[in-house]
């Protein structure tokens, strides 16, 4: 027996480690790009790897990105913003990436949870932390490196770093190269783009700075009209006027969206700018514009044509 030594004491010692131990994959913070969020390189060694067998994606371009790397076999859950390729479809969807239910994705049994940055809210990840289900964050930002970043982040937790880094080259050759033409463009020739998320009760929601609207927008070799504020935000009347927007960007959805460009231009707000008077119209896939994932590239190609070419006017 070691002198002085109360292995009462050491029993609770042992038991908080434990506990530790569980929580860590909700508590340690990711140490690098690419890194699983919870194992720190000092503790790799001595802790096993996650069992990622069974996995829900959330968030779209994580769910790209896994079938993208071949490991779509894994997949038993995806969000509601998971819609391509179509087979995701087929998997239960466990609610949208905001608002998840634990309930549903702990009906479906997974093992791990990698989802974008954002996801949650808080109390849902706090239940799935109570159930032991491994799980990881992906960073999020709307530039040509995040993209490659998450594919790297995905392919390390899924044990597959070799494949992801494979992809990660091809892709950031296919960004460069969209990028550099849009590039080409003289900043004389650019046209002024504005996002609108909505148009409810006739007020315009445009997107600012920060956003995955104005990251697309300036990846193709556009400005962005709606100016220096961050986020998202309704614009007055005479705020959107004094934008002079060129062209007014949406996605292509039912609802609000569905408007014809003759009775969006018809909106006071709108009705005086330089798009209205060529009815400059362009809606596009949301995840497909907006998602930075595996189809950036392609994404940025197609708004780019759509703005200075034929297809500027195809969707009035």
């Amino acid at each position: 027996m070691i002198k002085g030594l109360d292995f009462r004491r050491l029993r609770r010692w042992e038991l908080a480690l434990a506990a530790f131990a569980v929580s860590a994959p909700f508590l340690l913070p990711a140490v690098a790009p690419g890194a699983p969020s919870f194992i720190r390189p000092a503790m790799a060694e001595s802790i096993e790897k996650p069992d990622v067998s069974r996995v829900v994606s959330v968030g779209g371009a994580i769910t790209e990105i896994i079938y993208a790397l071949g490991e779509e076999g894994r997949l038993v859950g995806r969000d509601s913003t998971s819609t391509y390729p179509e087979a995701a479809n087929k998997l239960p969807d466990v609610g949208y990436m905001r608002q998840l239910a634990p309930e549903g994705i702990i009906a479906v049994n997974p093992t791990a949870i990698v989802a974008v940055e954002g996801s949650g809210p808080p109390e849902a990840l706090a239940i799935l932390k109570e159930a032991n289900i491994a799980f990881t964050s992906v960073p999020e930002t709307f530039d040509k490196d995040s993209i490659p970043t998450k594919i790297r982040s995905v392919g390390t937790f899924l044990n597959v770093p070799d494949k992801a880094e494979a992809l990660a080259k091809s892709v950031e050759t296919d960004l460069a190269a969209a990028i550099a033409d849009g590039a080409k463009r003289p900043e004389g020739e650019r046209k002024r783009v504005l996002f609108v998320l909505s148009t409810q009760g006739g007020k315009i929601m445009a997107s600012g700075t920060g956003t995955a609207a104005n990251g697309i927008i300036e990846l193709s070799g556009a400005i962005n009209a709606a100016g220096q504020f961050p986020g998202y935000k309704a614009l007055t009347d005479e705020a959107i006027i004094e934008a002079k927007p060129d062209v007014i960007l949406m996605m292509d959805r039912g609802g609000e969206h569905s408007a014809k460009a003759a009775e969006l231009f018809a909106l006071p707000s709108l009705s005086l700018t330089p798009a209205a008077k060529t009815q400059a119209l362009i809606r596009m896939d949301g995840l497909h514009l907006l998602g930075f994932g595996p189809r950036t590239a392609s994404a940025i190609r197609d708004l780019n044509a759509a703005i200075y070419g034929k297809k500027a006017n195809a969707s009035q």
